[in-house]
């Protein structure tokens, strides 16, 4: 059937349909999003916004307040922190596609060298900065060079820059992706429920080194689990001869990689302090809590990680002389 005739031809009913199915789902678009506007959504992420989260302060972990509260050293130590890199080479996990995001944080060092910062209040390391050194040294010669043309001077009127006789060196060295998984479901009369979990697991190692002879004064590595958990709902039931309703609800749960990787470091740095005094590196002004301190690291150290030497005697065979050569 021809409605119109144009001079490029006849316009059909085929034609004059598509064009009211266009215009009809413009209107149901602008319709959409004026009553997105309607309901509130474009506050969202605004002030108006009454769901908006405002920014908090990092939490502090257990090990971060056992850091904080650490009793002063005899002596505060200069270090240097010249960088503490991603060394997994790991990008972000995903299932269905690729993601060139990195896994871990690519800000380690910055990480380093706020826990560093907060060691016993303060009380322990002086931390200088060597990660944007050259924009500092750059900004010095910025300083002399004005000071020469505007003051008449000839020389520094800095003072020199402080140095460190310890360089804290280390980086995140691994991520294991899945190491344990599971989950378990039930369902009865259309009725279900379903939870699944997930294990990853992050890896740092960090050392002292003697600036003066290049010794490793200390070195230690730790691990930290990162859990993802999933729960979810469904319902599917006939609610009538020719109907079904289907409903399907979930939460998923991800603990914050940054932060696992803080707490990883906070460990770490703990462990080193611990490792350090051990070795008379450094040592607390408090002495005897120094010793109580060594043999608590000592007692935790064999439940989380073995006895070495109940290792070697369970292995046989190679163990067995290994532990009478030792006890020779």
């Amino acid at each position: 059937m021809t409605f119109k005739q144009s001079k490029n031809g006849p316009v059909h009913a085929a034609g004059l349909w598509t064009v009211t199915r266009r215009a009809g789902f413009a209107v149901a678009m602008a319709a959409t999003l004026s009553g997105c506007s309607a309901f509130g959504f474009a506050r969202i992420g605004r002030p108006s916004d009454p769901n908006l989260v405002e920014p908090i302060a990092t939490p502090l972990s257990r090990t971060g307040a056992a850091l904080m509260l650490l009793p002063a050293a005899a002596r505060k130590v200069d270090i240097a922190v010249y960088d503490y890199a991603d060394k997994t080479g790991q990008n972000e996990p995903a299932d269905n596609f690729s993601r060139f995001s990195k896994a871990v944080t690519q800000g380690g060092d910055d990480v380093l060298v706020d826990v560093l910062s907060d060691v016993g209040g303060g009380r322990w390391f002086n931390v200088v900065e060597r990660a944007g050194l050259q924009e500092l040294l750059t900004e010095r010669q910025l300083i002399d060079q004005t000071n020469q043309q505007y003051r008449g001077t000839t020389t520094s009127q800095l003072p020199p820059l402080r140095y460190a006789g310890v360089i804290i060196r280390g980086g995140v060295i691994d991520y294991d992706e899945n190491v344990a998984t599971g989950g378990f479901g039930a369902r009865i009369l259309g009725v279900g429920v379903n939870t699944e979990y997930r294990e990853d697991r992050v890896s740092v190692a960090l050392r002292a080194v003697s600036v003066a002879t290049g010794d490793v004064l200390a070195s230690v590595t730790t691990d930290k689990t990162v859990y993802s958990v999933k729960m979810q709902d469904s319902v599917f039931r006939y609610v009538a001869m020719d109907k079904i309703l289907e409903l399907d609800a979930g939460i998923s749960q991800n603990e914050p990689t940054g932060l696992a990787v803080r707490q990883a470091i906070e460990l770490a740095v703990y462990a080193l302090i611990i490792e350090g005094a051990e070795k008379d590196v450094w040592s607390f002004t408090d002495r005897s809590y120094q010793v109580d301190l060594i043999r608590n690291y000592r007692e935790r150290t064999l439940r989380t990680s073995g006895d070495p030497r109940q290792i070697i005697a369970q292995a046989g065979g190679v163990g067995d002389r290994l532990v009478d050569d030792a006890d020779s």
